[in-house]
């Protein structure tokens, strides 16, 4: 599995890692490449599949059997998974919220703590995102550091810039996971080859400008290019937005064929990764918005 934020890409559903997804479309007459229209026939690039007819013999008379189905993936285990980890962060966030002061004689020190937590967070995330097997422990450890480094931001802005701009991230973070999801269980959003090519460019688009803001702003001082501020900044926000919800309808897509192929249960942690890092996004695009819009600059 692989996660569909741009930041932590990891391995996808494809022909050489487990799953058909992307790489693997159906045929005219509906059966994916490779099946030969068999369920018990394996398709390519799908090793979870079982071929019980090989393995029971049936040239030797063996009744057929059906595929094991035990140890893989199901939507209660992505749903599961996906809870303990926003859980996890959501505690965190709220102590860093609660001990973690950002007055003016204790702001510089909390910011600190926040930044190092969110360098931390984000080197977990990478180790994570480039191993071929989910590790729960660095998955949890990631969403309880990103959890402090977002309690000490929401709090600086909710405190000093716009009161209520947490709540306000959240309910926005919230209406957009819905919308997507009923968009996506609806048929409105077509997640193929296009749509994801289209996402990755975009999204690549998209981080090599805010690279290239932060560098300028760096180096020259001020704002940088003011892609964060301002007019600019309001339609980088929604831009930010909006990519976000792709890459939820990514997510979505690649849960559902995870559970279709009958990846491995443990894939479900990969899958509550992949969750977590775009609502973390969704999230701070949201909260970078309602600041821009509060700020007196």
């Amino acid at each position: 599995m692989r996660s569909s934020n741009p930041v932590f890409s990891r391995r996808g559903f494809s022909r050489d890692n487990g799953y058909a997804g992307f790489n693997t479309a159906p045929q005219a007459g509906g059966a994916a490449v490779g099946t030969q229209g068999s369920p018990y026939a394996q398709p390519q690039g799908n090793p979870y599949a079982t071929n019980p007819y090989a393995q029971q013999g049936l040239q030797q008379g063996a009744p057929p059997q059906t595929p094991v189905t035990t140890g893989r993936m199901t939507m209660d285990d992505v749903v599961l998974r996906t809870g303990t980890t926003l859980g996890i962060l959501i505690v965190t966030a709220a102590l860093a919220w609660a001990l973690l002061p950002v007055d003016d004689a204790n702001i510089g020190r909390s910011y600190g703590i926040g930044i190092g937590a969110a360098v931390i967070g984000m080197v977990l995330a990478l180790v994570q995102s480039f191993k071929r097997t989910a590790t729960p422990a660095l998955i949890v450890s990631y969403a309880a550091f990103e959890g402090v480094f977002l309690g000490v931001v929401s709090s600086i802005v909710d405190n000093r810039i716009a009161s209520g701009a947490a709540m306000q991230a959240v309910i926005g973070t919230l209406a957009v996971f819905a919308a997507v999801l009923v968009a996506y269980k609806a048929g409105w959003i077509r997640v193929n080859r296009r749509f994801y090519g289209f996402v990755m460019a975009a999204a690549l688009g998209f981080m090599l400008l805010m690279v290239v803001n932060l560098l300028f702003a760096a180096f020259g001082g001020g704002d940088g290019l003011g892609f964060r501020s301002g007019g600019l900044g309001i339609l980088f926000g929604i831009i930010g937005v909006l990519l976000g919800a792709c890459f939820l309808a990514l997510d979505f897509k690649q849960v559902e064929d995870g559970i279709a192929y009958g990846a491995p249960r443990e894939e479900a942690w990969l899958a509550a990764f992949g969750l977590t890092l775009t609502l973390v996004w969704i999230y701070m695009e949201f909260l970078r918005l309602i600041a821009i819009l509060n700020s007196s600059d």
